[in-house]
């Protein structure tokens, strides 16, 4: 079994409420779900207006599918252009 783990850390800029700032996160994570039927939620920056990161979980039992879809995210994430994507970390474990 492959896991893939992932983090996305966004800047969001002219926000100035948690409540705008849950707008937006809801809204990355439904689109990551529903593009790429993974485990997304909000794991940190909870109450930072201007900063969400996201946290994102695969299985598998390719290496290199896992990667690949990671990276896919990644780069979905980035051209939603709903937030900047400040930083993104990812570790693949095998079992």
């Amino acid at each position: 079994m492959v896991v893939g783990l992932g983090i996305i850390t966004f800047r969001i800029h002219e926000c100035h409420s948690l409540k705008e700032k849950r707008s937006i996160v809801k809204s990355v994570v439904r689109n990551i779900r529903n593009n790429f039927n993974a485990s997304v939620a909000e794991v940190g920056a909870n109450d930072i207006h201007q900063r969400a990161e996201i946290g994102i979980a695969l299985a598998g039992n390719d290496r290199t599918e896992i990667n690949s879809k990671m990276d896919k995210i990644f780069n979905f994430a980035d051209g939603l252009g709903i937030a900047q994507v400040i930083d993104t970390q990812m570790e693949i474990l095998s079992y």
